[in-house]
């Protein structure tokens, strides 16, 4: 397998072949996400609800986010890797934006950064500095306040057209590639044919060239809330607690540790002489 890159992402659009992409955190994910051929990782900052317990992805600072690329870049070489932005961390200015995605570049070695809203302003400005971008159109978690909570968007005439509206924008920017989360799924496929980079949806129906979904929710290892987009395709959060359960059960009966978990080399008389 060779690198994931921003050519490689256009020509599977060419050819209709869909994307794959899915988040991850750390080393031991990013090894799982290698082997299964994934082709784009989000470390995203879903991280803030599903690793660190926050309620929401607001808290998570820049460094927080640095912290958990570099892991995920050791573990996955060949997918692309894109790091997100965090709230607050691009809506003060072009400087500050370019200053905080240089960050996630230098520091965290990610391959490209992702950032929520119809921005082409900071896009641009992004794309000028040397920075692939990745936008975010739709629902945006980062401001859902704004949009009357974790809603579906678009779904009046109007809303329609700003969405398509803010993709074609984000494209002239620069971006190479759109995420399109939670709205109706005519209205993700007529995104899907107004741009020419690839759209990746979540929540956006069947007719994007690609989808992503958070790890946790779709393999059972988190269960404050299932948005109805995710399929599960494992719940290994059961097996998890499981697993816990017998090891304590065992620690408690005695069974754990048995003779073949212990070391040998020296008996209980070879100790009698020793001063207890």
């Amino acid at each position: 397998m060779t690198k994931v890159t921003i050519q490689k992402l256009r020509e599977m659009k060419q050819k209709e072949e869909k994307i794959s992409m899915v988040t991850a955190y750390d080393y031991p994910q990013a090894c799982f996400v290698e082997k299964a051929g994934i082709e784009i990782i989000l470390v995203g900052d879903s991280l803030s609800m599903t690793v660190l317990g926050n309620e929401g992805t607001v808290p998570l600072t820049t460094d927080e986010m640095i912290a958990h690329i570099k892991p995920v870049v050791k573990g996955a070489p060949t997918p692309m890797i894109v790091g997100d932005m965090v709230f607050g961390s691009y809506n003060e200015s072009r400087e500050q934006a370019i200053h905080n995605a240089n960050r996630l570049m230098k520091e965290g070695g990610c391959d490209a950064i992702k950032l929520e809203g119809g921005r082409p302003d900071i896009v641009g400005a992004i794309v000028e500095a040397g920075i692939p971008v990745q936008g975010h159109i739709g629902l945006t978690p980062q401001t859902s306040s704004l949009l009357g909570g974790f809603k579906v968007q678009g779904k009046s005439l109007e809303a329609a057209q700003k969405i398509v509206n803010d993709a074609k924008a984000l494209e002239a920017a620069g971006a190479f590639s759109i995420v399109v989360e939670c709205v109706p799924e005519e209205l993700g496929r007529a995104i899907t044919q107004a741009v020419s980079i690839p759209t990746i949806g979540i929540g956006a129906g069947a007719h994007t060239d690609g989808q992503v979904l958070v790890y946790h929710d779709m393999l059972g290892m988190f269960d404050k809330f299932v948005p109805k987009f995710v399929k599960r395709y494992a719940n290994i959060g059961d097996q998890i607690v499981e697993g816990l359960e017998k090891y304590r059960d065992e620690i408690k009966s005695g069974a754990f540790p048995a003779k073949e978990h212990a070391f040998g080399g020296i008996t209980r008389e070879d100790l009698d002489g020793l001063i207890l």
